[in-house]
């Protein structure tokens, strides 16, 4: 089992050129699914379907019920915890299933995720098709993915037994873990294939700024949707009036408002939001001003045009007060931003080693 070397010499050259490209591929497919996890987690949690399943069965809980008396066993399991007694009292079984189902496809997903990542990636590594340095990352990627089944199932168990949904805290962790799993594919998927690593200079700061940006905010984002924060204040650029509301830190200790108030949640979030779009748009009038090559300049535009959307969106979201389809989107729109500036950050780092 021998890794690729860097020598691009002759037939040699040919064939890591070659097993570079089939890797790459390999990677492009698990960042789609892993945006499509993203999604589907969105709308598992705005269905409110995440507590349907109560039980963490990896393997076994692949198979869903089959028989009408396999779905009357989880839906008397469900029948147990608080979310049933205390929101959906009466629920009928066809209701269950259609939540039941939302739950099952977020979990199928993960271990299809799974599959596709590890068996290839024991396969490039035992024909040797994968560069020096690569193995021990993608390792690195595949044991976060693991984790976050885990983790997934520690935010499920916070909703079983004293809530009537999961902890934010645990929800805020699940999701920024689901993101920076991402962000960690795409930038993989960018080096496959390139003989030196992307540089850490100066030039790469902001850059680097906004993709921290963008991950904070999916870290306050997740505190939002978990304390139903899109649902105050349905108004923009005021809230309740004023553009600080007066009921910022009703909570005592004041610490707890930004993770434990609404209204502290989604102001914080706005503010993030102004900060990512500005920062985007000054890297984006320093591409333009200083770069000398059209690849960073049509990059720093698409980021430009992709934050703005997405800004837009997160507006059109709260004016509405976030419907199903539009919460989805937004979710998915941010994940989507998160690709186009760890792109963008590796094109900047690349031309910094450069």
């Amino acid at each position: 089992m021998t890794a690729i070397g860097t020598d691009s010499s002759g037939s040699a050259g040919t064939h890591a050129a070659a097993w570079d490209k089939a890797v790459q591929g390999w990677i492009w497919i698990i960042a789609l699914l892993v945006l499509a996890m993203i999604t589907v987690g969105g709308a598992t949690r705005l269905t409110d379907s995440g507590l349907s399943i109560t039980e963490w069965k990896p393997i076994l809980g692949a198979i869903p019920p089959l028989t009408d008396a396999h779905w009357q066993e989880a839906f008397a399991k469900y029948k147990e915890i608080p979310e049933y007694h205390l929101v959906n009292k009466g629920m009928s079984l066809e209701a269950f299933k259609a939540i039941y189902w939302w739950e099952w496809g977020h979990r199928f997903l993960g271990r299809i995720i799974g599959l596709a990542f590890a068996l290839p990636f024991a396969a490039f590594w035992f024909m040797g098709a994968l560069r020096q340095g690569y193995p021990l990352r993608l390792a690195g990627v595949l044991a976060l993915g693991g984790l976050q089944g885990a983790i997934g199932w520690y935010m499920v168990q916070s909703g079983l037994v004293d809530r009537v949904d999961v902890s934010q805290y645990r929800l805020a962790l699940h999701l920024t873990v689901a993101f920076l799993i991402l962000a960690l594919v795409i930038w993989l998927a960018r080096e496959i294939g390139q003989h030196e690593r992307a540089g850490t200079a100066r030039l790469a700061r902001l850059p680097a700024a906004i993709v921290a940006l963008i991950l904070t905010q999916v870290v306050i984002g997740a505190f939002v949707a978990s304390l139903k924060g899109g649902l105050v204040y349905n108004t923009w650029p005021m809230m309740n009036g004023e553009l600080i509301p007066d009921d910022l830190f009703v909570l005592e200790p004041w610490y707890h408002n930004p993770f434990e108030n609404p209204v502290m949640a989604q102001f914080v979030h706005r503010l993030v939001a102004y900060t990512v779009v500005l920062a985007v748009a000054v890297e984006a009038w320093r591409s333009f001003r200083k770069a000398t090559d059209g690849e960073r300049r049509a990059s720093a535009a698409l980021m430009l045009a992709a934050v703005l959307g997405q800004a837009a969106l997160g507006i059109w979201t709260l004016l509405e007060a976030v419907p199903i389809g539009l919460g989805i989107a937004h979710q998915a729109c941010a994940a989507i931003l998160l690709v186009i500036a760890t792109r963008h950050l590796h094109i900047v780092s690349r031309q910094a080693r450069a």
